[in-house]
């Protein structure tokens, strides 16, 4: 399974940007799938997740700024990230989570940037 992200990019303090991530190859649906990211110096920690059901969960740091949403294809997910601050600068990386067996795949990566 390879997981594609596109939409990062650089913007303004309170400004938005929209993540996709799509996953190919694969006829099953995953049962989670999630954003994390990854800041300079720092280590990789989770932004949000949706499971198959859109039930959610978010980093306190991110909660009622950004939304998770699984899309309408197999295996598609988005992070819709709004009033963006510069601590939300890293690496966004997109996973998805098979479960029976367990399976866990990573995109490899897109950079959002947001100035001051």
């Amino acid at each position: 399974v390879q997981l594609v992200e596109s939409g990062g990019g650089l913007v303004q303090a309170g400004g938005s940007l929209r993540l996709s991530c799509a996953a190919s190859q694969s006829t099953t649906s995953a049962n989670v799938m999630g954003w994390y990211r990854q800041a300079s110096g720092k280590q990789r920690e989770l932004v949000a997740t949706i499971t198959r059901g859109d039930s959610t969960h978010y980093a306190d740091s991110v909660k009622g700024r950004f939304t998770v949403s699984n899309g309408n294809a197999k295996n598609t997910v988005y992070l819709q990230m709004n009033n963006l601050k510069p601590e939300d600068t890293a690496v966004y990386y997109c996973n998805a989570q098979f479960l029976f067996p367990f399976r866990e795949y990573w995109g490899q990566g897109t950079q959002v940037t947001v100035s001051s």
